[in-house]
């Protein structure tokens, strides 16, 4: 509201607020930093878990920032763009969401402190532009060249990722299964690896171990057999994929039969049977003898299928005949009359087996598959959920750097290299971007401050003896929190992808500056639900 020779003129809606300047800035930078320190003690093999429980009940226990942040109701809207930080690093690259989160939030704790020292705010932003190219100009530099196909590196990228999880027992045989997933279905372009993720099924249940998860060269399907005089077992399958229903199709429009005798009737009734029993023909001609449908297929459909030895799973999702597609090499048919003996798909082994209370369809020994399957078992629903998370990060680590072939040593070691570049770097910069320069360099250092906070190191030691080893040439020092010290990682053989850091510095500084460049926030009143009358009209429901 403001006035115009005396008289309020309104300008905004009635119950909106604003906030302007520093208020504006201390309360964005404020919510984004609160929502680093929610995930900053899950940050590191050392660090601590969260369970969050929704408004149904329904728990989730966790260290992964971006599940993390999923699963919290965030309302300020700059709190919000550091949920978005999280998510765009793990569509990116699939890991160091939590890095990227408190990277972004100790980025606006240095800000706040130059803003605090009269340091204009558009200044800061320029500093830490240059700042963040040439920190990623540094990372190239000292990253470490690898074989993309070499699968003692990849395990230890794979290792490295799990380490901070539940399943970090158990990560050795789980990285393991995460390379050979990848390196089954990743293809060469060019010179250059590709590796879709979707080509790798992770399929989840309950019961057992941990240690009973495994890869499967082909498929499995969360389906049972559909017909009880089925073959459970069909060995050297012929597989045909149909995207067709196998039932007589009902008329479109209205339309009536009309049938004066109980001979007509049965006429009718016997040439519903023989369409059917005409389809089940072209199948067998084809020579499948496993039928995998996207559609439904009609129980007398089901009947000639058994009697032909033909076992049969109907309503099979469209990603997952995909990826049959894929894995086993047939053609998904929309047509029936279409279906021809190349169309067929190959696997050693079609077996419908018993996993925990569900029967479950597995297709395995495919050829050359290129789509594979990866079960997890675990001995809790919520084990079995977070496995799948861990899973889901070994891969994506092992998909990066088999696409980048670049390593760098993890344990804090790169962050400290920058830094020390960095602060070399600000030196030739004129005036205050100067300070904006040696305050991101202040900023990255927050990961191997938080991962010796997490092991209940002290800090500020760690901090100092870190900067020491790499001021002798050490670039490969980090923070060894088994053993509470600083130690080479290379020889500790921890290893991240490139890929990862460096979508950290560009996640981090982007939101960082997003959040700084805001003076102005203007939020619209909340609209208030209509008031309902009660059954005689006199005042409002009562709320039980």
């Amino acid at each position: 509201m403001s006035s115009a020779g005396g008289i309020p003129v309104l300008i905004l809606k009635e119950g909106t607020t604003r906030a302007r300047g520093r208020e504006a800035q201390h309360n964005n930078i404020m919510a984004a930093r609160i929502i680093a320190e929610a995930v900053k003690s899950s940050l590191g093999p050392k660090g601590m878990d969260k369970m969050l429980v929704d408004s149904l009940g329904d728990v989730t226990i966790t260290s992964d920032g971006k599940t993390i942040l999923d699963e919290i109701d965030v309302e300020h809207p700059a709190a919000k763009m550091m949920v978005e930080v999280a998510k765009t690093q793990d569509d990116e690259v699939g890991d160091g969401t939590t890095t990227s989160v408190v990277v972004a939030g100790e980025l606006l704790t240095k800000a706040e402190e130059l803003i605090d020292k009269n340091v204009h705010p558009t200044v800061i932003i320029d500093g830490y532009r240059k700042a963040a190219d040439k920190a990623l100009e540094i990372l190239e530099k000292i990253a470490i060249p690898v074989d993309p196909t070499d699968k003692e590196v990849l395990k230890k990228v794979a290792m490295t990722s799990m380490a901070s999880k539940i399943v970090s027992e158990n990560k050795e045989q789980l990285a393991e299964i995460a390379v050979d997933a990848v390196l089954h279905v990743a293809r060469k372009v060019g010179d250059e690896y590709r590796v879709d993720l979707d080509d790798i099924m992770v399929e989840k249940k309950p019961g057992e171990s941990l240690t009973e998860t495994r890869m499967i060269k082909g498929i499995v399907l969360d389906k049972e057999v559909v017909h009880s005089g089925m073959p459970k077992r069909v060995e050297n399958a012929k597989i045909a994929l149909l995207n067709c229903p196998l039932e007589v199709e009902k008329t479109e429009f209205d339309a009536k039969i009309h049938i004066d005798t109980p001979e007509a009737m049965e006429a009718f009734i016997k040439e519903e049977e023989n369409m059917l029993r005409e389809m089940v023909e072209k199948v067998a001609k084809a020579g499948a003898n496993v039928l995998i449908c996207q559609k439904g297929i009609d129980d007398m459909a089901q009947h000639f299928l058994a009697r032909k030895g033909i076992l049969a799973v109907r309503r099979a999702k469209k990603s997952d005949m995909e990826k049959l597609s894929r894995a086993t090499g047939g053609r998904i048919v929309t047509n029936l009359d279409d279906l021809k003996p190349e169309d067929l798909g190959y696997a050693e082994l079609v077996e419908e087996r018993k996993i925990g209370d569900d029967k479950m369809v597995f297709i395995e020994g495919c050829k050359d598959p290129r789509s594979v399957a990866i079960l997890v078992r675990g001995g809790a629903e919520r084990i079995v959920d977070e496995a799948e998370r861990s899973i889901h990060d070994a891969l994506c680590v092992v998909r990066d750097v088999v696409q980048e072939p670049k390593i760098l040593a993890g344990g804090g070691a790169p962050e400290i290299e920058v830094a020390k570049e960095l602060r070399k770097y600000a030196e030739s910069l004129p005036g205050r971007e100067q300070l904006a320069v040696q305050s991101f360099a202040d900023a990255i250092e927050t990961v191997p401050v938080t991962l010796a906070e997490n092991a209940g190191l002290d800090p500020i030691d760690i901090l100092s003896e870190l900067r020491a080893a790499h001021d002798k040439g050490e670039k490969w020092a980090g923070v060894d929190v088994f053993e509470g010290k600083v130690r080479s990682m290379e020889e500790l053989e921890v290893y991240e992808p490139l890929a990862v850091k460096k979508q950290v510095i560009k996640s981090a500084t982007e939101a960082a500056t997003m959040i700084l460049k805001i003076d102005d926030v203007i939020a619209a009143g909340k609209t208030k639900p209509p008031k309902t009358k009660g059954p005689e009209g006199y005042g409002e429901t009562p709320s039980y």
